[in-house]
């Protein structure tokens, strides 16, 4: 379970697409980010408290704070290359992930930007998975304020269609 509401979860790492609709490529994106879940699942021994942080991921107003839900990230990121070991955005892999799973160049870069700006602006801190939760939750800001946020019930209904 908690590897499917991870899929929700892919748009901190990876970009948009213009020639699609952009919801529609972060569903896509965010499908294909959480197929490392169940791995890092084992790995973290996560709770369930980590599946609805998750989960309530992409609500406008919902702050997620649960340490283990910026390790979970961390161990999606690591397991699909898209940060370096100090734990920062791997620029060139991460712009080339999002392109193989449908964004185009400029909004990959678009995207990497973003991340890259939230990177700098969050706040010192020396736990990694904390310092996951700032820029997770800086970077859903910028995702809002473009109004790029997946349509949650088709995510869920891709989801559901995969068990």
């Amino acid at each position: 379970m908690l590897r499917k509401i991870s899929l929700l979860l892919l748009p901190v790492f990876v970009a948009i697409n213009l020639v699609h609709s952009s919801p529609e490529i972060m569903k896509n994106l965010s499908n294909n980010f959480g197929k490392a879940m169940d791995q890092c699942k084992d790995e973290l021994s996560l709770p369930d408290s980590v599946v609805a942080d998750l989960y309530n991921f992409w609500k406008d107003d919902y702050v997620m704070t649960d340490r283990l839900a910026g390790c979970a990230i961390n161990c999606l990121a690591t397991k699909l290359d898209v940060v370096d070991p100090d734990g920062n955005l791997h620029h060139g892999n991460a712009k080339d992930f999002a392109m193989k799973h449908g964004a185009d160049e400029t909004m990959a870069q678009q995207l990497v930007d973003i991340i890259h700006g939230c990177e700098k602006s969050a706040p010192p801190n020396d736990d990694k998975c904390m310092k996951t939760i700032d820029v997770a939750m800086c970077f859903k800001k910028e995702i809002h304020k473009l109004n790029w946020v997946p349509n949650m019930d088709l995510v869920i209904g891709e989801v559901l269609a995969e068990v």
